[in-house]
């Protein structure tokens, strides 16, 4: 793998965004650290940090850095889905003839951004699901284990929220090319009536709807970083905190910016107008750092590594609850004590827990990574259609197997996805559906050519 990304990295275009990299990598890599660092595990079970410490949730300001990912993701798929645009236009200019139409463009991008997602996620679910099935099959299931069955599938919403993203890039990007910040202050908007119908009408059920409209609203800020038009990053992160402290002091909004056992309002699940704010101060605060981060992505040696570590962080991401809890049940297997937790002692142990749960993550990346591969892609004869069908299906089973996890299979363990209960078979029945359909979509009939990835 070294002289691949050596020769990655030195085939650096000078136009790229190196910036967006480090980003995507950087976010990543601190929603990991942070779930390793907030598990409070003991015999009796998993509980969080946070909670246990409630004076550390103000870190949450900065360490919840979920936002980011999708600001970048706006971006990429805003470089990415007008590429295609292009390359459909020359090859029609070329030949003096249509090559493929906007519906086949849209299959295409949908196709080459879910498989890039898909491919390593469906491998995650397969090979749980069945440890899963033997572990109950012989009488497990219980304890530690049980745990981890019902917790390793929750990362998984990120994928689900993720995937609504990419299926909705063709037409918000076209409502940014209209409206520009207009677009975003609409779905900013829209998160803020959903608010108020929640808090201050009472109306059941609507808190779901931020799902799409906050997240959307950041997805939609990286379309305008792609455009250059996020001018002001200092004015943006003043506004953004400013207004999301005012909304914890003075409205229903708890600190915390990561959901929180036992709390009656989380501003994650689903998401609240005060991370929308909380997204919108760290979108600028990252903006403010991009030209020193630039100047030290020029070096060769830093740029290699955030190559390497791109190539596998969705496979990192997916397995790095399975290690934490590898280690914590070796950890039980061979009566080493667990500490109390935020004790003095729980403290001094975390170095080497994190330690040990990033080497076998990297273990698990080694034998998993072949799965996160770029899938070229070009707009040939497609069938938009059946492509948005796909997608709602994968959205529809990563996130039910993300609420129901795995334990309880032989006994139909269910949970609620949109007042629907779905069992963990039936979102990968319905999450290996939607892939099939995706990729029947967004097989083009016209030559192949590559989506670089921003």
């Amino acid at each position: 793998m070294g002289s691949s990304v050596r020769e990655l990295a030195g085939a650096t275009p000078a136009t790229r965004d190196r910036y967006v990299d480090l980003l995507r990598v950087a976010s990543l890599g601190a929603v990991v650290l942070g779930h390793w660092l907030m598990a409070a595990v003991t015999p009796d079970g998993v509980g969080n940090l946070l909670a246990v410490v409630p004076a550390l949730q103000p870190l949450t300001w900065l360490l919840q850095v979920m936002p980011v990912f999708f600001f970048v993701g706006g971006f990429s798929h805003a470089l990415s889905y007008r590429s295609l645009l292009r390359k459909r236009s020359q090859r029609s200019q070329r030949s003096q003839r249509s090559e493929g139409s906007e519906d086949s463009v849209y299959s295409a991008f949908l196709r080459a951004r879910l498989q890039r997602l898909l491919r390593p996620t469906m491998v995650f679910v397969l090979v749980w699901g069945a440890a899963a099935l033997l572990v109950q099959l012989l009488g497990g299931g219980g304890g530690l284990t049980g745990v981890t069955l019902r917790m390793v599938t929750q990362p998984l919403w990120f994928i689900g929220i993720y995937l609504a993203m990419v299926a909705f890039t063709p037409p918000l990007l076209k409502l940014h090319e209209r409206y520009g910040w207009g677009a975003f202050a609409g779905l900013a908007g829209a998160a803020v009536a959903v608010d108020v119908l929640r808090f201050a009408a009472g109306v059941p059920y609507v808190e779901f709807l931020n799902f799409a409209f906050v997240w959307l609203a950041v997805h939609q800020l990286g379309f305008l970083r792609a455009d250059g038009r996020i001018r002001r990053p200092a004015l943006l992160a003043g506004a953004g905190l400013v207004t999301a402290g005012a909304l914890v002091v003075f409205g229903p909004y708890p600190l915390s910016m990561v959901g929180m056992p036992g709390e009656k309002v989380s501003n994650m699940a689903p998401p609240t107008l005060a991370l929308l704010c909380h997204g919108l101060w760290l979108v600028g605060a990252v903006e403010l750092l991009r030209a020193p981060a630039a100047h030290l992505l020029e070096r060769p040696r830093v740029w290699r590594t955030v190559v390497a570590a791109n190539g596998v962080a969705m496979t990192a991401f997916l397995w790095h609850l399975t290690a934490m809890f590898g280690v914590y049940g070796a950890m039980l297997a061979l009566d080493v004590e667990l500490p109390a937790p935020a004790s003095a002692a729980w403290w001094a142990q975390a170095p080497l827990r994190i330690a040990l749960a990033a080497a076998l993550t990297a273990g698990l990346v080694a034998a998993f990574r072949a799965f996160e591969r770029p899938v070229p892609s070009a707009p040939g004869a497609g069938h938009g259609p059946l492509a948005a069908l796909g997608a709602t299906l994968c959205l529809l089973g990563v996130l039910g197997l993300s609420m129901v996890g795995f334990n309880g299979l032989l006994e139909g363990r269910t949970a609620l996805l949109i007042a629907v209960p779905v069992s963990a078979p039936a979102a990968v029945a319905m999450t290996l559906g939607g892939w099939l359909l995706v990729e029947r979509a967004g097989r083009g009939t016209g030559a192949r050519a590559g989506i670089q990835r921003p």
